[in-house]
């Protein structure tokens, strides 16, 4: 299910997707919920050779912006996957670990990270991996000619970050080459440091690198549109880009300066299908891997030779409240706006029929999530937490006291004054709308106004 949202800060969680994906072996015992699916197929011992075709599902061609910190949507980081490597490897909590490219080391009292990369990480073309392509993904988000949507205000908190970003000073003070930039050493000195530091995808500092000696050629303004992007991007994972074809697919063979070994496959195919034809695609075997949609369930479970496994997500959707605004920088709360009542929200939350919405219209394959950091996180995951179910008596209670009494069929704020609630709602899957007109229609049997902002789907 995709991200339901109003503006502003305050969320609730709604639900938490699981996607499949169908592998061409059979399993008879293809679970019917969420939970019951495996998340890994049978440990087999790995045949040398071979094409493995790959499904990349969209409605429109990928962009191909084949680089971590240039591009922008989950498509091509999916497209990307066979030759981008991350620097670090992590556990099943998502701390860091130093099995990966790359040792990382934290020292809180002196405020720093330092990342040193492995001996023998080299890229496609048999470079070793040095410490400037470890510090020029920096460079590249924090330019404001490259129009990376990557840069932060967390990335901000690197000393010198922001005064790059804004054009006064011409390098970054606060990353240093302790060996210089032929080095494989970086030391990334902070304003303040974090507690979510040591988990991977903080966004406090960069997991990837960059070969500035194949890069810095170009102008940061021609980055993005560059053949060195687009058509030969190098990459230190285990394949390397070998053919593309703009927008539809990409081969990839292995790199045989791959650190870990060279890989098996003898080729990797990527290619793109529409939503509508992945269904078929896959009950066909056109793929061997692909991508299973949790609206596509009833259509694919069928599927002869087919081994479904899952994979649950970080992501999440949410509800959030228009509270205040971004304001130079800043969240400004606002104490007068109207969803600026805890109240409210707690009523909003409580009128949400979610378990049903995910039987009827996911097949059981989404499932609520009751607090921010998802049960994947393992000691940090609330266990105790018990989120909002479903509750139209209680949501009622809560409206009642608070002040918002009815007149006529709708309630009224506090003050008196009437209470129109518009819900800004992203468009996505085939079931998006009526999920959306669902939750519009518990709103309103507690007497809350609400309607879709334009009245349709964004």
């Amino acid at each position: 299910m995709k991200a339901i949202k109003l503006f502003g800060s305050a969320s609730l969680l709604v639900g938490a997707a699981l996607s499949l994906a169908a592998c061409g072996q059979n399993n008879k015992d293809a679970a019917k919920t969420a939970k019951k699916f495996p998340e890994q197929t049978p440990q087999k011992t790995a045949k040398k050779g071979g094409t493995l075709n790959y499904a990349i599902e969209t409605d429109t061609p990928f962009k191909g912006i084949l680089d971590s910190q240039l591009s922008v949507d989950q498509v091509d980081s999916d497209v990307m996957q066979f030759g981008n490597e991350s620097l670090f490897d992590t556990d099943n909590q998502y701390q860091i670990t130093n099995k990966g490219p790359a040792i990382f080391k934290l020292n809180k009292k002196a405020k720093t990270v330092t990342i040193t990369v492995k001996k023998g990480v080299k890229w496609s073309d048999g470079k070793q991996v040095v410490a400037k392509d470890l510090e020029y993904p920096y460079e590249m988000t924090a330019n404001k000619a490259t129009n990376s949507l990557r840069y932060s205000d967390s990335l901000a908190n690197i000393v010198g970050m922001k005064e790059y970003h804004d054009g006064k000073a011409k390098t970054i003070s606060g990353i240093d080459f302790p060996d210089g930039e032929n080095g494989r050493t970086i030391v990334i000195h902070f304003l303040s440091m974090k507690p979510g530091m040591l988990q991977s995808g903080n966004d406090y500092f960069l997991e990837s690198a960059a070969p500035y000696h194949y890069l810095k050629d170009v102008p940061f303004k021609k980055l993005v549109s560059s053949d060195k992007i687009r058509k030969n991007p190098m990459f230190f994972g285990p394949y390397k880009v070998s053919k593309v074809i703009r927008g539809q697919a990409v081969t990839w063979v292995p790199n045989k300066y791959y650190w870990r070994g060279t890989p098996k496959l003898n080729k990797i195919v990527a290619q793109v299908v529409s939503t509508n034809s992945a269904s078929q695609a896959i009950k066909s075997h056109k793929f061997d891997i692909a991508g299973v949609v949790n609206s596509q369930w009833q259509s694919v479970k069928t599927a002869n030779d087919t081994n479904f496994i899952a994979k649950i997500p970080l992501a999440y959707s949410y509800l959030g409240f228009r509270v205040g605004e971004w304001k130079d920088g800043k969240n400004v709360m606002d104490k007068n706006s109207k969803m600026n009542n805890k109240s409210l929200r707690q009523a909003i939350a409580y009128a949400m029929n979610i378990n049903q919405v995910e039987k009827r219209y996911t097949q059981g394959l989404t499932f609520r999530v009751p607090t921010l950091i998802p049960e994947q996180f393992g000691d940090y995951f609330d266990k105790n937490a018990k989120g909002y179910t479903y509750n139209l008596k209680k949501a009622n209670q809560l409206l009642d006291k608070a002040g918002y009494k009815k007149k006529g069929k709708w309630r009224v704020q506090p003050n008196g004054k009437p209470l129109n609630i518009h819900f800004l709602a992203m468009s996505g899957s085939a079931v998006q709308e009526p999920i959306v007109q669902n939750y519009i229609q518990q709103w309103r049997k507690i007497g809350l106004h609400v309607s879709l902002a334009g009245g349709r789907l964004t």
